[in-house]
């Protein structure tokens, strides 16, 4: 009798977290599905892909409006969270949000830390400087350039691979406009972003070089949220077929950018 008071105690303990292992991996679904509630993460100053309409001040854009129709797939309401691009993966990575809407670039060393999603865009990166600039023609020239960048984008670690400077910025407009005053000498970025701005913003700014390094951006997620990932890819292959992806695509950018 004695040992068997000494045993129950551990067998307890042992089926605790043995239960608790098994269900790792569904953590992040079983959390969305009881609270009806996704909480996604975006920056809400990147346009054309996050951000506030003008006249109404509603947040809107095309990966916002792919992680609604996300969301609605799943029979889930979609709480946003606006946060500045180099705080966003760490907010997932403690679970404050359950994912990213925000062009995130799949990348080996995210791969390590991250879920993703399969791809819904695919672009290029393009760099932009002032409209006299005559010194920077293509990306060999940015050696030793000051180059304005959220510091853990794709585009950052590109510009530092070349040799320039970085200058941190919290979003993409802050960046350009220093450009455009001549702070800082370049900034590189998703092509689309870029061609929505310089429409739009009408900066003197004009964009230099070949597009470079093809990237496809994905939905990012908590790791081991591998249940909630195949749902949403089952939702975004759906879209596919449907269409739904490719005429959310034409409304911000006149083509389909998700093939």
């Amino acid at each position: 009798m004695k040992r068997l008071k000494w045993v129950a105690p551990f067998l307890l303990a042992f089926l605790f977290i043995a239960g608790c292992s098994v269900g790792t991996t569904n953590d992040s679904y079983t959390k969305v599905k009881e609270s009806g509630v996704l909480v996604v993460g975006t920056e809400g100053t990147y346009k054309p892909f996050s951000y506030h309409d003008e006249k109404t001040n509603a947040l809107t854009g095309f990966d916002v409006e792919v992680a609604r129709e996300v969301g609605k797939r799943l029979g889930l309401k979609v709480q946003f969270k606006e946060i500045p691009w180099d705080g966003m993966l760490t907010s997932l990575s403690s679970k404050k949000i359950d994912m990213v809407a925000n062009q995130v670039g799949i990348k080996p060393e995210r791969q390590k830390k991250f879920d993703f999603s399969i791809p819904y865009t695919v672009s290029y990166a393009q760099i932009v400087v002032k409209n006299d600039n005559q010194t920077i023609h293509s990306i060999k020239d940015v050696k030793g350039k000051k180059a304005g960048q959220t510091t853990t984008s794709n585009y950052g670690k590109m510009a530092q691979d070349a040799g320039a400077t970085i200058v941190p910025y919290e979003d993409m407009m802050s960046a350009m406009r220093d450009v455009a005053a001549g702070r800082i000498d370049l900034s590189m970025n998703d092509r689309l972003a870029i061609a929505q701005m310089m429409k739009q913003t009408h900066l003197p700014l004009k964009t230099v070089g070949e597009q470079v390094e093809k990237s496809s951006s994905a939905l990012a997620f908590p790791k081991d949220s591998k249940k909630l990932v195949d749902e949403v890819n089952k939702a975004l292959e759906d879209m596919k077929k449907d269409g739904t992806l490719a005429k959310i695509s034409k409304k911000y950018f006149g083509m389909d950018v998700s093939k």
